[in-house]
């Protein structure tokens, strides 16, 4: 695999790059510290690879081939170990990437720098079936599940999700039962739930839990990086403003916040958890009761570093100092100002909103130019990686408008004679 690794810029030893497995979002986030970086994918024309901090591109096997991406990434380290004389860092920012490190775990911790939660835990944070029973285990606040059998007796709401974060998308469950980018449904009740042909179908593939009260304002996060012991080094804590769709669906809008009671609440459950590395605890608070509920845990690298980034908090750095040099951060301060956003998800949040009454049009526009905001692809001190997003959407549609124009050709020859 002489093309697997291309550097496009000279390292040094003593600051090593990270290999990351990642898009723009923590690509800048990376940048933004001045750390140099080496972005692993398995898509040649990603857009991460035209970013101005991207010093390297490891194009990978296509995730379709799990067994050769596993070989590529060992071979990486090795050549990375070779020309280095040390391990640097790994950093990923999905789910599939993280079980793969998981799978991979003792090779790659012999080639790259990783801090990770122990086997144990870190699996049952990636199945639902197992996050239950760690939770019961660790005492966590999480809503109370529902097997099917209870669901008829279930009077109040009930939320539906798939029981794993992982080959779901694009499957039989996701384009029968989810519509857009849901990734919950919400019953009035568990009698409703059950009636429902589709849901008794894939009920095997589903988790059912109470419904926690609330919009998506009471949505909250508590992001952190922890040591090899499980102690918090550093955090802050992020709140949903909009979700598309609203309740059920992936993030639109979002900043940060703070609230000293959410983060001891937040770093209490972390460290009962023993996480190791980079985390992020989801959190809902039940409206009327004031209760707090935990939802689910991430133990990777996710888009609100970017926003902590800009806002004074760089949980990436942190990270690398770390692992690089020992390093501890002193205290950590942030500020507010700077929110996220994902504006073709946050239109769509709009119009759902604006349909039941929620939100104005008006309202809409003053909640997103009343305060600085960073994008999920676009920026200004870096626009490659928007404009590469662009040329790939257009090369995909000429192709498909290429196939169909084949198609119709075919049609029309065989049927002119």
């Amino acid at each position: 695999m002489t093309n697997l690794l291309t550097l496009k810029q000279a390292f040094t030893p003593g600051r090593p790059p990270v290999l990351l497995l990642a898009g723009p979002v923590l690509v800048r986030t990376l940048g933004l510290a001045g750390i140099p970086l080496i972005v692993a994918s398995s898509d040649a024309a990603d857009p991460a690879f035209a970013s101005r901090y991207c010093g390297g591109r490891c194009v990978l096997p296509p995730k379709e081939e799990p067994e050769a991406m596993m070989d590529s990434l060992i071979e990486a380290g090795d050549r990375l170990f070779a020309q280095f004389g040390r391990r640097v860092p790994l950093m990923y920012g999905n789910d599939f990437y993280l079980e793969l490190i998981y799978t991979l775990r003792k090779q790659l911790e012999e080639r790259f720098l990783l801090l990770l939660t122990d086997p144990e835990p870190a699996y049952a944070l990636l199945t639902k079936d197992r996050f239950e029973t760690l939770a019961r285990e660790r005492n966590l606040p999480v809503p109370r599940s529902l097997t099917w059998e209870e669901l008829p007796a279930i009077e109040g709401a009930v939320l539906a999700k798939p029981s794993s974060k992982f080959v779901w998308s694009d499957t039989p469950l996701q384009t029968s039962l989810f519509a857009g980018d849901s990734k919950a449904l919400i019953f009035g009740s568990g009698r409703e739930a059950a009636a429902q042909p589709l849901v008794e179908r894939f009920r095997n593939q589903l988790t059912f839990q109470e419904y926690i009260r609330g919009d998506d304002r009471q949505l909250w996060s508590y992001h952190g990086f922890s040591d090899e012991h499980g102690k918090v080094l550093a955090s802050f804590v992020g709140r949903k403003l909009r979700t598309s769709p609203p309740l059920t669906g992936e993030s639109a809008f979002i900043e940060l916040i703070h609230d000293e009671a959410l983060a001891i609440f937040g770093r209490e459950l972390a460290e009962r958890v023993h996480l190791k590395g980079a985390f992020k605890l989801d959190f809902k608070t039940d409206a009327p009761m004031g209760r707090h509920y935990l939802l689910e845990i991430n133990a990777r690298f996710n888009l609100w570093h970017y926003l902590g980034a800009v806002n004074g908090i760089n949980l990436m750095q942190i990270a690398y100092d770390y692992m690089v040099d020992g390093k501890r951060p002193g205290p950590q301060t942030y500020v507010t100002s700077w929110r996220w956003l994902f504006l073709p998800y946050d239109f769509r949040a709009y119009r759902c909103m604006a349909a039941r009454g929620e939100l104005s049009f008006a309202g809409w526009i003053v909640s997103i130019l009343s305060a600085r905001t960073v994008y999920n692809i676009f920026a200004w001190n870096d626009p490659a990686p928007f404009l590469m997003t662009w040329v790939n959407r257009f090369v995909r549609k000429g192709r498909k408008t290429l196939v169909r124009v084949k198609m119709r050709l075919r049609e029309w020859l065989s049927t002119a004679y």
